[in-house]
C-alpha cells in the first residue's frame, strides 16, 4: 500500500512539475531551481494528502462525538483557509525553499572552514539503517523544542499578543492548528529551521516531520469528546488534553499543556493537567478582530495588539529604570 501510494504521489507530482511549476519556472526565470520543482511538487501532494486524511478522521468524530455544536461556523471556515494555504499552499514551498538553501550555504561554509556537519546518525550510529526509529527521534527532538517554543510564546507579554490569535477562536476544531499570525508563523519556521539544521534533517524530510506533526496537532485540536484513557493521554496528546490549553481559565501565562505531539515534555516540566474536563476556548483579552473576524481582520487585529501590548512593556520597563 505503501508502496502504491509512494508511485502514486509521484506520478501526481511529476505531472504538477511538467505542466505547472517548470512552466512558471521558466516564466519568471528562475531555473536554477529546476532541479528541486519536482521535490516542491511532491511535498504539495503531501500536503494535500494530510488535509484530505485529516478531514476524513476529524470530520465524523466532529459530527458524531462533539463537544459544541454552532449554528454559525464562518469563524470555522476562516481556519479551513488558513490551513490550506498552510499545508497545500505558501508555507510548504517557502519552508522547503527557505530550509533547503540555509542547508546549502551553511554547509558550505562549515565545509570551506574544515569543518563537516554531522547528521543525527553520524551522532548516535545504531541509527544508521533505521529509518522508522530516525524519523521519531527527529519528531522527538523537534517536538522538544516546539514545547519549548511554544511556552515561551505564552511567557512574554508581546509574542503572546501575536499567539493570541491561535487562542483567541471560540469554536475549536479540527481546522484551528493552522490559526496563527504570520509574524508568529515566521518565528515558528526560524526555529525549527535552526534545530532542523543543528540536527542534520534531510531537506525532503523536515517538510515532511512537519506534515506528520502538524496531522497530530489537527486530531488535538479536534471538537470532539476523546482522549486515549489513562496511557494514551501520557503517550500522544489527545483534544482533551490539548482543549486544556485553550481553555479560558489556562489563556496567557497561565496555560498548561503545551506539548503539540508528545505529552512527555509537560510531563517532565510539570506543565501537565490530565484533568478530565472539555473547557470552553477563547481568549477574552484579544480584540474581537481576532477571535470573529475574516483572515485580514485576524492579522491586522492581531499586529495591532502586538504593537499595543509592545508599547505597554516598553513603558513598564521605562518606568522600572527612572
Amino acid at each position: 500500500m505503501l508502496v502504491f501510494l509512494d508511485r502514486l504521489f509521484s506520478a501526481i507530482a511529476g505531472e504538477i512539475d511538467q505542466y505547472l511549476v517548470l512552466p512558471l519556472l521558466y516564466h519568471f526565470g528562475w531555473m536554477e531551481w529546476e532541479e528541486l520543482s519536482f521535490d516542491w511538487a511532491l511535498v504539495c501532494v503531501y500536503g494535500l494528502f494530510a488535509v484530505v486524511v485529516t478531514y476524513a478522521i476529524c470530520w465524523p468524530l466532529e459530527a458524531f462525538f462533539p463537544i459544541e455544536r454552532w449554528d454559525n461556523r464562518k469563524a470555522v471556515l476562516v481556519d479551513a483557509f488558513y490551513t490550506i494555504i498552510n499545508r497545500v499552499g505558501v508555507l510548504p514551498v517557502v519552508s522547503f525553499l527557505v530550509f533547503y538553501e540555509a542547508q546549502v550555504v551553511v554547509n558550505s561554509f562549515v565545509v570551506a572552514h574544515g569543518y563537516i556537519p554531522p547528521t543525527l546518525e553520524m551522532l548516535v550510529p545504531p541509527l544508521l539503517g533505521h529509518q522508522v526509529i530516525t524519523f521519531i527521534v527527529y519528531a522527538l527532538i523537534l517536538d522538544c523544542a516546539d514545547y519549548w517554543r511554544h511556552r515561551l510564546s505564552h511567557s512574554f507579554r508581546s509574542w503572546y499578543a501575536l499567539h493570541a490569535l491561535h487562542h483567541a477562536q471560540r469554536q475549536m476544531s479540527f481546522w484551528s492548528d493552522d490559526r496563527n499570525h504570520l509574524l508568529d508563523d515566521l518565528i515558528a519556521a526560524l526555529w525549527f529551521g535552526v534545530v532542523g539544521l543543528a540536527i542534520g534533517i534531510p531537506p525532503l524530510q523536515f517538510p515532511l516531520l512537519f506534515l506528520f506533526t502538524r496531522f497530530i496537532e489537527s486530531l488535538s485540536h479536534a471538537n470532539v469528546k476523546l482522549s486515549f484513557g489513562w496511557l494514551g493521554d501520557r503517550l500522544l496528546v489527545s483534544p482533551r488534553f490539548h482543549r486544556l490549553h485553550h481553555g479560558l481559565r489556562a489563556a496567557g501565562r497561565n496555560s498548561c499543556n503545551y506539548g503539540a505531539v508528545f505529552p512527555i515534555w509537560d510531563i517532565l516540566f510539570r506543565t501537565a493537567d490530565f484533568s478530565d474536563e472539555y473547557a470552553p476556548t477563547g481568549d477574552r483579552r484579544a480584540p474581537e478582530s481576532m477571535a470573529s473576524g475574516g483572515y485580514i481582520a485576524q492579522q491586522m487585529g492581531g499586529l495591532q495588539f502586538f504593537l499595543s501590548e509592545f508599547r505597554q512593556s516598553s513603558a513598564k520597563r521605562a518606568r522600572r529604570n527612572s
